[in-house]
């Protein structure tokens, strides 16, 4: 009887030191991570995030469908279109217009990113969290292979035109133009979006468009002026060529980042909510 009432206050001390370890355990910062992560992969399916991921298919399908298209148009029009300066404009024109568009009729949904770079460089800075992040990515590519898919089926296998650099450029040069364009971009995006400049009404979207245009006068017959990953990749992919693709994400992510980083740390370093935030953190 002595050994079985010994035994049982063995079974309870152990089990009260096992409850401990368990609590202990969960307070580490391992079981805090991992919590963490779970919220966050939570929020990412929300019913508000899924339609901030339809917003965002449906503003780049947009963007990608104008802004491709209108280099098709050019190049049906006049044979010659590549080294015709009216095309240029045309598709700056096209550039700005559907961007600025684009942007509007997301923004107090998804933020308008519109852009695998807009998005990245919101990730950097805190604004969105890496599974929306994933998801807008996602939703971008989708969308920027099915408008190309469409042009191309439509127009009945029209050549779908591709990013590409002149031969006499090289990699870094090319890289180094986009970052520099996407920066302009994604800093315009930033300063669009600030609510210390009051709400985001429609002279956001045109700035942001104005800047995206501008960008492609300046880089049209280099680079193409793409500063968008995600309008890259569905006409490399649908054009059947992924030469010099690396150009067109390592220098926009990079050009991102350093925007995002320089707004809110050094330029204005006050964090405030911004309305891309919607579907953030």
């Amino acid at each position: 009887m002595h050994t079985n009432a010994n035994f049982l206050v063995h079974i309870f001390l152990m089990s009260g030191f096992s409850d401990t370890l368990k609590a202990l355990s969960c307070s580490t910062p391992y079981y805090s991570s991992m919590a963490s992560l779970t919220s966050r992969l939570e929020h990412s399916v929300t019913p508000d995030a899924l339609r901030s991921y339809l917003a965002e298919f449906i503003s780049t399908f947009i963007f990608v469908f104008a802004t491709v298209g209108s280099v098709m148009s050019s190049r049906k029009m006049v044979p010659d279109a590549a080294i015709d300066p009216s095309s240029l404009i045309v598709n700056a024109i096209a550039n700005a217009f559907s961007l600025a568009v684009a942007v509007y009729i997301s923004a107090n949904i998804s933020g308008g990113h519109v852009n695998p770079a807009v998005t990245f460089g919101m990730a950097v800075g805190g604004h969105i969290s890496v599974p929306v992040a994933i998801f807008y990515w996602i939703s971008q590519l989708i969308a920027s292979v099915m408008a190309c898919l469409l042009l191309k089926v439509t127009t009945v296998s029209q050549h779908v035109p591709t990013h590409g650099i002149p031969q006499e450029m090289t990699g870094f040069g090319a890289s180094v133009l986009e970052g520099v364009m996407t920066f302009a971009l994604v800093y315009t995006v930033y300063a669009a979006g600030d609510p210390r400049r009051g709400p985001l009404g429609a002279i956001g979207p045109l700035a942001i468009g104005f800047v995206s245009g501008a960008n492609v006068l300046a880089s049209g017959p280099f680079t193409g002026g793409s500063m968008n990953p995600a309008t890259s990749f569905g006409s490399a992919l649908v054009g059947g060529s992924f030469k010099n693709h690396a150009v067109y994400w390592v220098g926009p992510l990079i050009g991102s980042a350093l925007a995002s980083i320089l707004y809110d740390n050094v330029v204005f370093p006050v964090q405030v909510p911004a309305i891309a935030d919607r579907v953030g953190v």
